[in-house]
């Protein structure tokens, strides 16, 4: 059995209102980390992508937990080379900085494999062909082994006028994918600031809320959803049988 948190969209910026929000996440998630085996963080990491921002989110989540990361449309403004440097140490050579950031991490009970859906400077989602090629070998290695998917630009409408237009283009080619792979088990997205459960190529489509804020729904009123609600989260587990169930959970302020 594979237990994740799976954060997204925190957004940092220097400012006290997002740090405070992501503290609270954080310090709740290290309470329980026993009870967990890593915490998915599904892109939007920062407001601009730069180096003082990555530090401070890496300085927040520095906690008990496996932290697993892919980008999103804010953290690549100026391209990857420094989430790379500063959110996965590595300091290899430039032309790998600008590089998709794809990564599988292997855990008692399955896989996370996270894919890098930002094309730098603009908000909407694409995998690249280096990243689809890259996703179909890695799948291939990994067997049998139950997957979770992770990606920061969700490949399904979840209706909401103010996001959708900047999902993931092309999805198909990505189901297409999927449907040679059958132990990917579900997938892991942001982007949409809102807690939301569909379905993608036969398969869960999770949205992990928005830390900084929630997007509200066409017919909420905005001022007192996305200032009113607190952060949340969502817990995943993929039992024996492959079979995710999902929780969500807001986290209320800190005592003292």
């Amino acid at each position: 059995m594979l237990t994740l948190a799976h954060i997204s969209d925190l957004h940092i910026d220097g400012g006290a209102r997002a740090r405070e929000r992501v503290e609270r996440v954080a310090a709740y998630l290290d309470g329980i980390a026993d009870a967990l085996d890593a915490l998915v963080v599904a892109g939007d990491l920062t407001e601009h992508g730069t180096v003082a921002q990555l530090e401070e989110v890496r300085a927040l989540l520095a906690g008990r937990l496996p932290v697993m990361v892919c980008p999103g449309n804010h953290d690549v403004v100026d391209g990857r080379a420094p989430f790379r440097r500063v959110m996965l140490g590595e300091t290899g050579p430039q032309e790998r900085g600008e590089a998709p950031v794809n990564a599988v991490y292997r855990l008692d009970g399955g896989a996370v494999v996270v894919c890098d859906s930002t094309v730098p400077g603009e908000g909407g989602g694409l995998l690249s062909e280096e990243t689809l090629a890259w996703l179909e070998d890695t799948l291939d290695g990994l067997g049998r082994t139950p997957v979770v998917l992770g990606l920061h630009h969700h490949p399904a409408p979840l209706h909401l006028p103010s996001v959708d237009p900047i999902a993931l283009q092309e999805p198909d080619r990505l189901a297409a994918l999927l449907s040679r792979h059958p132990q990917v088990a579900g997938l892991l997205c942001g982007h949409a600031h809102t807690p939301a459960a569909t379905s993608f190529a036969r398969r869960p489509l999770l949205v992990a809320p928005g830390t900084v804020s929630v997007l509200p729904l066409p017919w909420e009123d905005a001022h007192r959803v996305t200032e009113a609600q607190p952060p949340a989260m969502a817990f995943h587990i993929l039992d024996d049988q492959g079979r995710m169930t999902t929780h969500y959970r807001t986290v209320p302020p800190q005592e003292g």
